[in-house]
């Protein structure tokens, strides 16, 4: 089997990325399944330390973020994350790296017979492509073997494919918003039920600031299933030192002892995330792993996490942001406005179509009115007919372009060398981005 084999291999199984708003969570619905699977494969789940991460927003920041510190700290360190940009290999990594192609093949052909087998029993329903692609990211960590395995949730928390792992050393619920309503319950407490499901009994849980609603939920499981809650916000704080257009240092006051950092993510939310990584790091270093104040500072300088309020050119300023719900376009609008006050920017949106796309509008509205709606080439985004609609009822009237590419290109003529490109609603449509200016 080669890489294009396996890719078409895992293709045959249904993609719930690609079919908006279908709902999992019916009452006959569960994980047995996917064990099954691993306890045929012989359970290589068990034997890493696990670092478990759900949230709504910053759940791939503070996943980077850990792996990056336990690298540096000298531990092999598996990383699974969810989407990708450019090519599957980007969601399995060991150290960093992206699993190569020929390993990415060797992996599902050894896991297909017991895939193949699963097919041929009645007991259980079928699996589904992020469940198989999850079986072979722990079989990838249990060859490589890894020390740490640090898993970002897919969708939700509770009947995720990742929550499989039985004992993990800590969980981390960063902050809650609503999003996936379709799935996941269309309150705010009802999303931090499913959030919390990956909270173990006894574990150590570390949450990022929350909603009082979100961070009531939270706070009861952990008391029913006697977890030890660490909060950021209240038990580990922050603040910021300085910044400029690529850098930010921040002092983190920690349990245990107070870190003054420096990140290459910009963005008021990615304090929040480092102080998060931080808190449940400082967990790890108690329970007798050598991570040291020193680790934490080199490990968090060097993390990477492409597509958050990221800057990809000067003249004009190009900006990308995969703000996907509500709370988080209006966070970006937040934080151009402090970091550009005085820019006028020229916005390219599109979104997908399972989105709450009047609230995501009616933000994005208040960042520019000079606006370009498009769409990824993603069975799930918006047309741009319909996203112009929406603006239309805030008074403007955007420019449709059929493509990203096509898109940035007409703001990029639109825009003079002292303007600004921003480029967001969506991380497939980023995705997009990243791409045009790779080529560019």
């Amino acid at each position: 089997m080669n890489y294009g084999e396996a890719e078409q291999y895992l293709n045959t199984f249904t993609n719930y990325e690609q079919i908006p708003g279908v709902s999992y969570a019916s009452s006959d619905y569960n994980l047995r399944h996917v064990q099954e699977l691993l306890n045929r494969m012989g359970n290589p789940e068990l034997a890493p330390t696990t670092i478990h991460i759900a949230g709504t927003k910053g759940k791939g920041s503070v996943t980077a973020m850990v792996a990056e510190v336990l690298t540096t700290s000298g531990y092999k360190t598996g990383l699974y994350t969810s989407p990708h940009f450019h090519t599957l290999r980007e969601r399995i990594r060991v150290d960093g790296n992206l699993i190569s192609e020929a390993d990415f093949a060797a992996t599902v052909a050894d896991a297909k017979p017991f895939i193949e087998s699963m097919k041929q029993d009645a007991r259980f329903r079928p699996l589904t492509y992020f469940e198989v692609l999850t079986a072979v990211a722990f079989a990838y960590f249990g060859k490589e073997r890894v020390a740490f395995q640090v898993l970002e949730v897919g969708l939700g928390g509770r009947l995720d494919a990742t929550n499989i792992v039985p004992n993990p050393a800590v969980c981390i619920i960063t902050s809650i918003s609503l999003d996936h309503t379709q799935i996941l319950g269309g309150s705010l407490q009802e999303i931090a039920r499913e959030k919390a499901g990956i909270i173990k009994s006894g574990c150590w849980v570390v949450t990022s600031p929350q909603p009082e609603e979100a961070g009531s939920v939270i706070s009861d499981v952990c008391r029913e299933k006697r977890a030890k809650l660490v909060q950021v916000g209240k038990d580990v704080s922050w603040h910021k030192i300085r910044g400029d257009l690529h850098h930010q240092s921040l002092l983190i006051e920690g349990r245990t002892g107070k870190y003054e950092v420096t990140i290459p993510l910009l963005g008021d939310f990615q304090l929040e995330n480092a102080a998060a990584a931080v808190a449940a790091l400082e967990i790890l270093a108690s329970m007798g792993f050598a991570i040291s104040p020193a680790n934490v500072a080199e490990g968090l300088a060097h993390v990477e996490w492409p597509g958050r309020f990221q800057i990809l050119r000067q003249h004009p300023i190009v900006l990308v942001d995969g703000a996907h719900n509500v709370a988080s376009m209006k966070r970006l609008g937040s934080n151009v406005q402090a970091y550009f006050p005085d820019k006028r920017a020229i916005l390219v949106f599109g979104t997908s179509c399972d989105k709450d796309i009047p609230g995501i509008v009616n933000e994005a509205a208040l960042l520019s009115t000079r606006v370009i709606v498009t769409r990824a080439s993603h069975s799930r985004a918006t047309p741009p007919a319909l996203l112009l609609k929406e603006f239309v009822k805030h008074g403007i009237t955007p420019e449709i372009e059929e493509t990203v590419a096509q898109a940035i290109s007409r703001a990029l003529s639109l825009a003079d060398k002292t303007g600004m490109v921003c480029v967001t609603g969506s991380l497939f449509v980023v995705a997009e981005a990243l791409d045009y200016f790779s080529k560019s």
